[in-house]
């Protein structure tokens, strides 16, 4: 009888043993495979702390996340503030609730091109991804200068719309004069010496574009699993911010498994450098750009203070 009570107990206590490592919550992630979104995949490491699971999902860009939030197919992202600015206008049910970098983006010539300003841009093709701070930051700085733009000849220069893969590609080839690109795909153009930094685009009324962190409205409501994450992300974060090398070695082998070198991480993490910080003012003037230069075709433009939570931020901060 002693026997069969003790086999009962051990049995008990391996259920709930199996149940505490069940337990944990799922979270379902969407990301980018950019050196600057790194803290956000690293959370996976950190979530059996705060009782989750951190379930990662690659896209091709911020906007392609989206669908996958409609769907319920994704609880939580991290993309550019304006590609979540073009869900929102479009009734994605999102909030903007953390920024995690800032900057990460360069215009890059063709090391044969000869071009060293904007200004020489006229009659030139310039590549970019669409839809993303990229492209917002190349208009901003061809309006600038007094440049007019076409995705057709015709005008002072025209613009082609290529994955961010393809850019490097196209501009190694002399397919295209110049571009305007990501991290850490602008640093290995210049580090391969097939393009030239033209200039860091932040000398418009964006100033440094930020990267958002976004809770979908449902998960955001979760209560304690949306406060958890949160916590998970400023611990994140805090680690990369607090060790460059653990940084480096994670992004180089975990994210880019090697394609990546040293010096491409910390060029790219030196234009592009982890942050929590994100405001409805910095989310309202990208808005109205967006409208100005007709990105993302905003047919309702969201009012910044309508959807930039920082509730949960602030909190875990403290």
């Amino acid at each position: 009888m002693r026997h069969l009570k003790r086999q009962l107990l051990l049995a008990a206590v391996a259920l709930m043993a199996a149940t505490s490592v069940n337990a944990a919550d799922k979270v379902r992630l969407g990301n980018l495979k950019f050196a600057h979104y790194g803290a956000i995949s690293y959370m996976k490491e950190l979530a059996p702390k705060y009782d989750l699971q951190i379930e990662e999902r690659f896209f091709a860009k911020g906007i392609d996340i989206l669908p996958a939030i409609v769907a319920g197919e994704v609880d939580i992202a991290a993309s550019a503030v304006d590609a979540a600015i073009a869900g929102r206008a479009k009734g994605v049910p999102i909030y903007a609730v953390a920024g995690f970098a800032k900057g990460g983006a360069r215009i890059v010539a063709g090391t044969k091109s000869g071009i060293t300003s904007i200004a020489e841009f006229k009659g030139k093709k310039v590549g970019v991804a669409r839809g993303g701070a990229q492209e917002l930051l190349l208009l901003a700085e061809l309006d600038k200068a007094g440049l007019t733009w076409s995705e057709k000849p015709g005008k002072d220069v025209q613009i082609l719309y290529m994955a961010y893969a393809d850019l490097n590609q196209a501009l190694m080839a002399g397919d295209i004069d110049a571009m305007s690109q990501s991290e850490p795909q602008a640093s290995q153009a210049i580090n391969k010496a097939f393009g030239v930094e033209i200039l860091k685009p932040y000398d418009t009324p964006i100033g440094m574009p930020v990267r958002s962190l976004v809770f979908s409205e449902e998960f955001y409501k979760k209560g304690d699993v949306a406060e958890r994450t949160m916590k998970l992300f400023v611990e994140a974060t805090k680690t990369f911010i607090d060790k460059p090398d653990l940084a480096e070695k994670y992004v180089i082998n975990d994210m880019f498994k090697g394609q990546i070198t040293p010096e491409d991480f910390k060029d790219a993490i030196g234009n592009s450098p982890y942050s929590y910080e994100i405001t409805p003012e910095h989310v309202q003037i990208t808005t109205d750009l967006m409208v100005k230069y007709g990105v993302g075709k905003l047919v309702n433009p969201p009012k910044a203070t309508d959807w930039v939570k920082t509730d949960l931020l602030e909190s875990a901060v403290k």
